[in-house]
């Protein structure tokens, strides 16, 4: 058989190693015989060489990957008979690892693996690997050496006629099938499969397909996320979007559960915990989203021929590790007609809260001196704004104002200053300027107690002088508050005016409160209670309590203060 290939995509896109983000890890069992094999990883072991993945399984002598070539002079006559001269081979040897052109085994590709003895040894060798969302790729007249993600029954895989039902120019009777199945290459490996509707689709195997057809087909029922390495959340990340396309014109029933990632091999970041991952949905009695944990399975009805967007966020709250600590785990995929089983990665860190936060304290409750008070409650939420800097070494900053823009000293980066000076001259237009009025201008508080943490209390001081123009004493314009005598000279403190002090205090909750949305707690929402101790106004402390949420504009942890 000749295979003539318009190939379909660079080596380089293929080859491309996965992102360091990810690192859920489960083990796959392949059933190998003496001889030539195909098997196909729906995950990436590229963590190490072939050398140290199979240091333990000497039986494995060598592992060819296919590299779809598009330079069709290099093309060998027969892709069923691999070629180390030809480029469209990569190859580990056992016996000469110093020119081995295969260096590690990625993911969603295909291999062809030789073993020592005969076809009638057997063995089975487990690869740790990282999941990867499902994705192919088919060359028209041309070879596809490929594996798909379908699901073991039992002991039983669905066969070749049910899975390519939605895809069935791939076993037209004008297209071939072959399998390896061990021995040395000939007439008797690898084999045509003559019989698609009684021949099983084994997902840890790939198959040699030549058929008319182009296209994109890995399953009956396509999975789309809208990150795409997965449930990718990161940093900052709280929401994930997963599509899902039923092809088929049956009736389908989704199983989406959970699972925990394998330990994470030697010489790998290790695990902090599960994703703390939550199922998202809108609720229309109260027109807002609902946030359920993801403890266990739940199931998703698919009409025929439909779609479903699932959308998943993360409860931050519950990651209480430190700083860029690593969560993984996995989410698996499976359907009622028992033919598709993919498993998403997910992962996130927990996130450093540095950065600007801006907000608002909803002031609900003011202690009255007034004798016969009624109490505390205000007639409605005052709101006083509120602008929160927090530095890299966790040092919190009550500003007054802050500006964002490209910075005065070179290479001028795009930064935080707190004065309009600390900026590039040519590059002011371009510049935001945020401001909270209720503090004195110019005003930078850093000192007090506490620090900015889930569960944490954080207290600033900020003292008002008496001739501040924000002072609720001073008025500029009338002469028994502008801090002048008859003649215009300047009066000090308590003549006209008294310098006082609030004292701002900040919990921060560890959970949203009720009836609001867990996604971005913890890592681009903050909130909690507020209280504030006036004195010096009156001849009695004042309190005022409430209720306060930031939200973080920039993850920028130094600022100018000018």
């Amino acid at each position: 058989m000749n295979f003539r290939p318009l190939f379909f995509l660079a080596v380089s896109a293929l080859l491309s190693v996965a992102p360091a983000a990810r690192a859920q890890w489960l083990s796959t069992s392949y059933a190998l015989r003496g001889g030539w094999n195909a098997i196909y990883l729906h995950g990436d072991a590229s963590h190490v060489t072939p050398a140290v993945l199979f240091a333990a399984h000497p039986e494995v002598l060598a592992v060819w990957r296919w590299n779809p070539n598009p330079n069709p002079a290099q093309f060998s006559d027969s892709a069923l008979i691999p070629s180390e001269a030809s480029a469209e081979w990569s190859v580990w040897d056992r016996s000469s690892p110093a020119t081995a052109s295969l260096t590690g085994l990625t993911g969603q590709t295909a291999y062809l693996v030789r073993c020592a003895g005969t076809s009638a040894n057997t063995y089975t060798v487990p690869i740790a690997q990282k999941p990867l969302p499902p994705r192919s790729s088919w060359v028209r007249n041309g070879a596809n050496l490929l594996g798909f993600p379908s699901r073991q029954n039992g002991s039983t895989f669905p066969t070749f006629s049910s899975y390519f039902a939605t895809f069935p120019a791939a076993i037209a009777a004008s297209a071939r099938i072959y399998t390896y199945g061990g021995g040395e290459l000939g007439p008797a490996n690898p084999i045509q499969i003559f019989s698609p509707a009684a021949t099983p689709l084994d997902r840890t195997k790939a198959y040699w397909f030549e058929a008319a057809v182009v296209g994109n087909f890995y399953a009956p029922l396509e999975l789309t996320p809208s990150n795409l390495d997965g449930l990718t959340f990161g940093r900052t990340g709280s929401t994930v979007t997963v599509r899902v396309r039923n092809r088929t014109s049956a009736a389908v029933t989704l199983t989406v559960a959970p699972l925990a990632s394998l330990p994470a091999p030697a010489g790998q970041e290790g695990i902090t915990a599960p994703v703390p991952l939550t199922r998202r949905t809108f609720n229309t009695t109260t027109a807002s989203y609902d946030e359920t944990p993801l403890a266990g399975p739940f199931t998703q009805a698919l009409a025929p021929l439909a779609s479903v967007e699932l959308t998943f966020g993360i409860d931050r709250a519950q990651m209480t590790g430190s700083v860029g600590a690593l969560y993984a785990s996995l989410l698996r995929f499976t359907d009622s007609g028992n033919l598709l089983d993919v498993t998403l990665p997910a992962s996130a860190r927990t996130a450093s809260l540095s950065g600007l936060w801006v907000g608002d304290v909803e002031v609900t409750n003011v202690q009255s001196t007034a004798p016969g008070s009624p109490g505390t409650t205000t007639p409605r939420a005052y709101p006083l704004r509120v602008l929160l800097h927090v530095d890299d070494a966790g040092t919190a900053r009550l500003l007054s104002q802050v500006f964002l823009g490209q910075l005065a000293p070179a290479p001028h980066a795009f930064g935080l200053c707190t004065r309009e000076s600390g900026l590039k001259p040519d590059a002011k237009a371009e510049a935001k300027r945020l401001v909270a009025v209720t503090l004195p201008l110019d005003t930078e508080v850093s000192t007090g107690s506490g620090a900015v943490a889930l569960g944490a209390t954080l207290v600033r001081t900020i003292t008002v002088p008496f001739n501040d123009r924000t002072n609720p004493f001073v008025h500029a314009y009338h002469p028994d508050h502008d801090n002048k005598d008859a003649r215009g000279a300047p009066l000090g403190s308590g003549a006209e005016s008294n310098t006082y002090s609030r004292q701002c205090s900040f919990t921060f909750s560890a959970t949203p409160p009720a009836g609001t949305s867990a996604v971005g707690w913890g890592a681009t929402v903050l909130g909690g209670t507020y209280s504030e101790t006036v004195t010096g106004i009156h001849k009695l402390p004042l309190t005022a309590t409430g209720t306060f949420t930031l939200r973080r504009v920039s993850e920028i942890g130094s600022i100018t203060l000018n």
